[in-house]
């Protein structure tokens, strides 16, 4: 039969969804992998740290419990949803009720992104900041919708971007996605500025979708906080947790939405079509984490903290300078040193791998505000760090010999990732 390319029609959202831009570094990081070479990885936040033991005997002890091996709910087992909102009340001080403000979720990436198939749709518009994660603004555009960037660097200009955008925009943007700690530059904020966009989003009818996934990994006696913890903001809006950053369960895939019953509700149905839930057993477990391991999570922010100043450090002995000094998350966002900034957030990721075997992501893989930076993950222990400098610093000496742009510079794919 004669290959006809007309044949297979895909759904114009394909045609939306631009390339992977992160399919090529990680192509060439599998290729040297697979010959042997030890690339040190910073690209994506994975946590290679271990999961608590209390979680991880709990899973082991009801994985053998045939009445776990049925399908699930897709809302999530009541007693887990009871201990999210007894963990959201003993942390932020938030009262949830568990029936109606709280729902387990696939990870906060599947439960964000089924959460835009409820909100969104042709001729919405959501409020997305930028640099963004991946599937902040292309949820949006599976759901159909359209998305517009906010900058994220100065929190003044993003409030009036967002008011400006707002009044002058018809029809006016629906909802607004606000994520902190950020992915990818670890902007953090204050309480005063959730303050400022729930008063926005009254005042513009605006529904509020914060990811809340490093909410507790915070360093120097900065405590990050719920957007839930603002008077009216459950009137407005939801928050996504997870599990997979504060306890060390990214590959667990477990998180929640709490807040606006309405909005949980919709999220809801549109689970329910979808799925049965996360396995029993790892939903029995969590409820183990979230009762025991508080302290858990506090240790971890100091270890990533630790890594932190090891990583910064570093980079200043070596030169690579003036790099912000994160208050949260698992990330550095780095601007490209001076004399390579000309290779583009692509190219030198490229070049790191080949000549320091040392994997970052790209920051045009979180849309063009990126461009011009590295994300570097604190995934790595103190060693693993300290070895990754050694060889950014061997790179940049080879790089000094010769000439720097390459036929690959400025190539435009984009943006996506799992978390």
């Amino acid at each position: 039969m004669e290959h006809d390319d007309d044949y297979i029609q895909l759904s114009y959202r394909m045609g939306r969804l631009p390339p992977y831009l992160f399919g090529s570094i990680n192509r060439l990081k599998d290729e040297k992998r697979r010959a042997g070479v030890d690339i040190i990885d910073m690209a994506m936040g994975n946590p290679t740290d271990a999961t608590p033991d209390l979680i991880v005997q709990k899973l082991t002890e009801v994985v053998t419990d045939p009445r776990n091996h049925r399908y699930s709910t897709a809302a999530g087992i009541y007693n887990l949803r009871r201990e999210v909102a007894k963990y959201y009340k003993k942390v932020w001080d938030v009262s949830l009720e568990p029936e109606t403000e709280v729902i387990a979720t696939i990870g906060s990436k599947e439960g964000f992104s089924h959460l835009c198939l409820a909100l969104l749709g042709p001729g919405d518009t959501a409020l997305v900041p930028t640099p963004s994660f991946p599937i902040h603004s292309y949820g949006v555009v599976i759901a159909g919708g359209s998305y517009l960037g906010i900058p994220i660097q100065s929190d003044e200009v993003f409030l009036r971007c967002v008011d400006d955008t707002c009044r002058t925009l018809s029809p006016a943007p629906k909802v607004l996605f606000i994520n902190y700690p950020h992915n990818p530059t670890a902007h953090t904020v204050d309480t005063s500025f959730l303050v400022d966009v729930v008063r926005l989003a009254r005042k513009h009818r605006l529904i509020v979708v914060h990811d809340f996934a490093y909410g507790q990994i915070t360093f120097d006696d900065y405590h990050a906080p719920s957007f839930l913890s603002v008077p009216g903001a459950k009137e407005i809006g939801v928050e996504f947790t997870t599990m997979s950053k504060t306890f060390n369960m990214a590959g667990w895939r477990i998180g929640y939405c709490c807040g606006n019953p309405r909005i949980v509700k919709a999220l809801g149905a549109i689970k329910g079509y979808y799925d049965y839930g996360i396995f029993q057993a790892i939903q029995i477990a969590s409820i183990v984490g979230l009762r025991h391991c508080v302290e858990f999570a506090a240790q971890q922010s100091r270890r990533y903290e630790e890594r932190r100043d090891v990583l910064l450090g570093g980079l200043e002995r070596i030169g690579w300078q003036n790099v912000d000094r994160p208050r949260g998350g698992m990330f550095v966002w780095a601007r490209i040193p001076e004399p390579y900034q000309a290779l583009g957030s692509m190219e030198f990721a490229r070049r790191l791998m080949e000549d320091a075997e040392v994997a970052v992501a790209p920051g045009r893989g979180f849309g063009p505000d990126g461009e011009g930076y590295v994300r570097l993950a604190l995934i790595e222990n103190r060693q693993r760090i300290l070895q990754a400098v050694r060889q950014i610093k061997r790179a940049f000496r080879i790089w000094e010999q010769g000439p720097l742009v390459s036929s690959q510079t400025g190539s435009a794919e984009a943006p996506g990732e799992e978390t």
